[in-house]
């Protein structure tokens, strides 16, 4: 059984279907993305998955637990975790207190320390920037700033929502990377992006959104090679 089930979701907005009727499996410990166009649910998917829109039908389930009905705060603590698009971040906190924001639900204080310890160690950077206003820092830092809040809250599954928009290529490589780490320390992961080839590469599984229904689906490593794929989102680039 999958850690996360999704079964016929559908998503509307008014007289308007986001989301049609699709099926996700995420296994415990991969990476899985899901690609798509702008428009297409991909942003719609994550925030259904986290409780912040409410589906007109189907099931969500983490670890044969439904989901759908439950407060976003509830999902939070039953470990679903979100760094939203834009990241989002408190700008009048510093690093330090924005993380200490993201462990609002964990009430062990040992297992909040640790929670610092472990991001810290994925992101030295922002040990570095503890005492600093997050407003002063890079997009950069900003983004490992929004993945490591969201980290501070003990996920079984990381929903990120496009990590590397209006970043540099070398800061992206660096976040891949870490996204890599943090899988391998046992946190599953969601990703929406646009950077289809870059998470192609580091994903285990991918489907692809296409006006809210899933029109592909499979091994990362077997789509990246697609050629239906290369012509909608990768280009001319080589694997």
């Amino acid at each position: 059984m999958a850690l996360l089930e999704i079964r016929d979701l559908r998503v509307n907005y008014g007289p308007i279907q986001a989301i049609r009727g699709i099926d996700l499996d995420i296994d415990e410990g991969s990476i899985v993305a899901l690609l798509g166009a702008n428009g297409a649910g991909k942003t719609t998917t994550l925030r259904t998955i986290s409780g912040m829109i409410k589906p007109a039908s189907g099931s969500v389930r983490l670890a044969g637990q439904e989901l759908t009905g439950r407060r976003a705060c509830k999902i939070a603590r039953m470990g679903i975790n979100m760094s939203p698009e834009g990241r989002l971040i408190f700008n009048g906190l510093t690093v330090e207190e924005n993380l200490r924001v993201g462990a609002y639900c964990i009430k062990s204080k040992a297992e909040a320390e640790a929670n610092m310890r472990r991001v810290l160690e994925l992101f030295p950077r922002l040990e570095e920037r503890l005492k600093q206003q997050s407003s002063t820092l890079s997009g950069g830092e900003q983004q490992m700033l929004a993945i490591a809040r969201a980290l501070m809250a003990s996920p079984k599954i990381l929903l990120l929502d496009e990590p590397s928009l209006g970043l540099a290529p070398l800061v992206i490589k660096d976040i891949f990377r870490t996204l890599q780490e943090i899988r391998a320390s046992g946190t599953t992961i969601l990703i929406v992006e646009q950077n289809a080839l870059a998470t192609l590469k580091i994903a285990d599984k991918a489907y692809v959104l296409e006006l809210g229904k899933i029109s592909m689906s499979g091994p990362a490593d077997v789509l990246i090679h697609d050629e239906r794929l290369i012509e909608a989102y990768l280009g001319n680039k080589k694997a």
